[in-house]
């Protein structure tokens, strides 16, 4: 297959371009050749241009075709007009890389399934995501238009630190400082290892099954916030840290954006049905547990002093954060 990735390097794309020059994919890359912390795999090429300037990315691909191209960075319908017109007749296949977070919120029921409603009033970006994911289906309904939607849920690396604040939460364990965890901390949660999902996703790829369907990919390991917190903190050499549990309204009411994060996404319980994808790709199996990844993400982060940047902003905005709290709720 000729498959075009456009990016190719982020969190979750990287472990994919991997995987699928190891099957034996022939790999391009549309990006603005910028350098990434992540390296671009070996047979991969590389193609110079910028999706958010269709004619540079006219210029890059001339009158190649592609059996499949997979869009990893297209966020609103705006963008997803670009692609509809730059890629109309030039593919097999379109993947949109869409969101878990577009399912209902508040939870309705559980496990979710690809049927469930998507709805978030709480976080625009979900939204965004809903309005793409119905423009390419009405697409795919009026033009045949071939688009196949996947959902990753929170899928990290080991650069990717799974909470808000980054390294900063880590120092603070370290030294011994409480660190925030939304609600009382027993919200149950997925995280994914990226290249767990890049084994369910390189299976879609050129499979004519999944033109006008919809998957997600997740992990089956099911965990709480206060779990996450801790199998983090034991991976940075604390036997017990100092959590502090924060109402994510009252997150909100200081941090917005945090907030927002908060109560569309991760506020809620989540399992996940991976029934169809699995259905469909025999051999998908997440295998890498939440405690390994995290060993990873310490090792990563321990390898170069730079990475370990501490925001005192941050700092700043959990100790008043933490202060407003135990002033209306003191112990």
């Amino acid at each position: 297959m000729r498959v075009l990735f456009i990016g190719g390097t982020g969190t979750i794309s990287s472990a994919c371009s991997q995987l699928a020059v190891e099957r034996g994919i022939d790999l391009y890359l549309l990006n603005r050749g910028l350098t990434s912390e992540r390296p671009i795999p070996a047979g991969a090429t590389v193609l110079t241009g910028d999706i958010r300037d269709p004619a540079s990315v006219q210029t890059a691909i001339g009158g190649m075709m592609f059996d499949v191209i997979v869009d990893w960075v297209a966020y609103t319908p705006t963008h997803v007009e670009t692609d509809l017109a730059l890629f109309r007749g030039r593919t097999g296949q379109y993947v949109f890389i869409s969101t878990a977070s577009a399912y209902h919120k508040p939870v309705q029921s559980l496990p979710i399934t690809e049927s469930t409603p998507l709805h978030n009033p709480f976080w625009k970006y979900s939204r965004d995501k809903i309005a793409c994911e119905e423009r390419l289906l009405r697409a795919y309904r009026e033009d045949g238009f071939p688009v196949t939607i996947v959902r990753p849920a929170h899928t990290y690396d080991r650069t990717r630190l799974p909470f808000h604040g980054r390294w900063t939460v880590i120092e603070r364990m370290r030294k011994r400082l409480p660190v925030v965890v939304h609600g009382d901390g027993t919200s149950l949660w997925v995280l994914t290892h990226h290249r767990d999902f890049a084994k369910g996703f390189i299976g879609l790829l050129g499979n004519a099954q999944t033109i006008g369907e919809a998957y997600h990919i997740t992990s089956d390991e099911v965990l709480t916030w206060d779990q996450i917190f801790r199998i983090l903190a034991r991976a940075a050499g604390v036997a017990e840290p100092e959590l502090v549990h924060i109402p994510s309204e009252l997150i909100n009411a200081f941090d917005p954006d945090w907030g927002a994060a908060l109560l569309g996404d991760k506020t809620h319980s989540v399992i996940f049905d991976n029934t169809k994808i699995k259905r469909l790709v025999p051999d998908f199996a997440a295998t890498i547990s939440f405690s390994r990844g995290a060993e990873e993400i310490i090792a990563w982060f321990e390898a170069d002093s730079a990475r370990q940047v501490v925001d005192e902003a941050h700092n700043r905005l959990l100790d008043t954060i933490i202060a407003a709290y135990q002033r209306a709720w003191p112990k």
